[in-house]
């Protein structure tokens, strides 16, 4: 062999670093690496194994009474809310996963630390999954530099984001690996069926765990639909897939999940017969169309698409019209005043301009600068189908987060993909720093207005500079304030009762003691939250019939929660009032309380 040509193995050593840095799987374990890590010290540094929000808390709750016998269609909290209980809304499709580990743990270390573990372990590792998700949409888009950039910038996602941090057991996390699994597997240019019956099945594993990403399923459906009437023959077969995968996959998750009395019973808020029967129709009809007609002209796909439409309507008028508008519409005023319309992630854009400017960089400019960047691809006719495909998914995520700032999660991360690709191309010009300043200056400005976490860093500079507290704040000192070792102790102490508190305690008091409560902060305990509400709104001998009438209730007060306040403002002469004011009515007796709780404890005398 002559003395200048490497030998085999020398050429495959020295290829080697190449294939391993366009290896999806390797980039996901380099990257991911430091994000388990970094969340493992996050966790231990934890006041608590849960959770702050009180979704994680009351998912906890719910795992507990599925381990305890509860039936698994029964998704009643009988301790919740008044005589009865209340049915949630959620999905058994997320307390499996939990309960099934804590269950295997537990002879290994025990109860109480194989819960620690579980709510360690799971939404730590879905981790991986997102950044496996987004590595792929983005070598599919723009190659492995745009693989890495949306593996970079995911990773900062993750980092800066509550969804992953141990103890978050909500199913938000769940929901934004799916999002970015339909991402990836929507941007494959090569049509494979594979790939859109994934995004089918992520498609109906989304509406079965939660309602909130219902709309953006639906932005994906269209998606399909229009590139198919649009394609023709080349999508059929991925549109077909698309269709049977997702009417098969919510067929299976219905009958999984809900049980046979409630098999006719159309809600909206969580998979029911109204979401069923619209996914079963949608993606039966599609199939059918792209089987049929797909080699016919394009006029002729795109009726057979309209008629696809008008059948869907159909089904959805007469099986759940209820469901066209917003599911929360019919919430008393009393409670959208003084509960929803204080909810962060419940709030418009109009909202978080007013109360929190300083947050409106980190919310939204990310996703409008992606939808942008779209909008002037598609302009200059660089891969037109591509971009209409991430500019349907980036803006209808954009849109939900402008009616309610909780949809800005999904736009910043699928904002990742059309700004990766943008990066790709800045770097390619900046010639590693040796095309000029400018160049570099461009490349390296892009790179961080692109971070959500420079706008949030930002943010927070400019509000502290004007003495203000984003509402984020508030809720956890609120939390924190009322919640105290000493409050929660005496709470322990007495027999089960029945409290009457404010909603915001309501979950960790289900978590921690053995008490029913009349409150939590759901939709499906309006009755209860609106009892409350009227409680503390109402004179104090006007409350005390209220009281009596709910039997014998143990009465928790804490002065520092927000909408007590806001309860004792709104009623100078209510009850709360009289309590804040430290004027306790005739009609009831403190019980004692430790030194330093924040909760004060009354019952009603005889």
């Amino acid at each position: 062999m002559p003395s200048g040509t490497a030998a085999p193995s020398d050429m495959a050593t020295a290829h080697a670093p190449r294939r391993s840095w366009s290896n999806l799987p390797w980039a996901v374990l380099v990257y991911g690496a430091p994000i388990i890590l970094f969340l493992i010290i996050q966790f231990l540094r934890a006041p608590d194994y849960v959770g702050r929000d009180n979704d994680d808390v009351m998912r906890l709750v719910e795992v507990r009474d599925l381990l305890a016998g509860q039936s698994w269609f029964d998704m009643t909290q009988v301790r919740l809310g008044p005589e009865g209980g209340t049915l949630m809304h959620w999905s058994r499709l997320i307390d499996l996963p939990i309960a099934g580990l804590m269950a295997l743990l537990r002879p290994f270390v025990g109860a109480m630390q194989a819960e620690v573990l579980a709510l360690a372990i799971l939404p730590i590792c879905l981790a991986l999954p997102l950044l496996a998700a987004m590595g792929l949409a983005g070598r599919r888009v723009g190659g492995t530099p745009s693989m890495h950039f949306c593996l970079g910038l995911t990773a900062l996602f993750i980092a800066t984001s509550n969804r992953f941090l141990g103890g978050a057991i909500d199913h938000h996390n769940v929901q934004l690996v799916l999002v970015a699994v339909m991402l990836a597997m929507l941007v494959d240019r090569r049509y494979r069926a594979s790939s859109y019956a994934m995004a089918g099945l992520a498609a109906a594993l989304a509406i079965a765990i939660g309602a909130e990403t219902t709309p953006f399923v639906a932005m994906v459906c269209a998606v399909v639909a229009c590139q198919w009437a649009a394609v023709g023959g080349k999508a059929a077969r991925t549109t077909v897939a698309f269709g049977l995968s997702l009417a098969a996959g919510l067929s299976l998750f219905f009958f999984v999940t809900v049980p046979p009395r409630l098999y006719l019973a159309a809600t909206c808020d969580n998979l029911s017969i109204a979401f069923y029967s619209l996914a079963l129709t949608g993606g039966g009809l599609l199939a059918l169309a792209a089987a049929m007609v797909s080699d016919r002209p394009t006029v002729v796909r795109f009726f057979a698409l309209g008629a696809c439409g008008l059948g869907i309507v159909a089904v959805a008028l007469s099986v759940a019209p209820q469901c066209l508008g917003n599911p929360l519409a019919g919430l008393d005023p009393l409670l959208r005043e003084l509960w929803l319309d204080n909810v962060t992630e419940a709030r418009s854009f109009v909202a978080v301009a007013r109360t929190e400017s300083a947050s409106i960089g980190a919310y939204y400019f990310t996703g409008a600068f992606a939808a942008l960047l779209c909008v002037w691809r598609i302009w200059r006719r660089d891969r037109i189908g591509l971009n209409l495909i991430l500019f349907a998914l980036v803006f209808s995520s954009l849109m939900i987060a402008l009616i309610q700032v909780r949809g800005m999660a999904f736009s910043n991360l699928l904002a990742i993909v059309p700004i990766a690709l943008l990066l790709t191309d800045l770097r390619a010009r900046s010639n590693g720093g040796t095309a000029g300043v400018g160049a570099s200056l461009l490349y390296v400005g892009t790179l961080v207005i692109s971070v959500p976490a420079v706008w949030a860093m930002a943010g927070t500079l400019v509000d502290k500079g004007i003495g203000g507290h984003v509402a984020g704040e508030t809720a956890v000192s609120n939390g924190e304030a009322c919640l105290t070792a000493a409050s929660l102790a005496d709470l322990e102490d007495l027999p089960p009762s029945f409290v009457v508190g404010p909603s915001d305690i309501g979950a960790a008091l289900l978590l921690h003691t053995q008490h029913r409560v009349l409150s939590a902060p759901y939709h499906r305990n309006a009755a209860g939250m609106l009892a409350e509400l009227k409680i503390g709104l109402a004179r104090p001998e006007e409350a005390e019939a209220m009281l009596r009438q709910l039997g014998h209730p143990v009465l928790a007060f804490c002065a520092a929660d927000v909408q007590a306040r806001m309860i004792a403002a709104r009623a100078p002469q209510g009850f709360y009032a009289e309590l804040t004011a430290g004027r306790v009515p005739a009609f009831l007796s403190p019980l004692p309380v430790s030194a330093g709780a924040s909760i004060r404890l009354y019952a009603l005398k005889p």
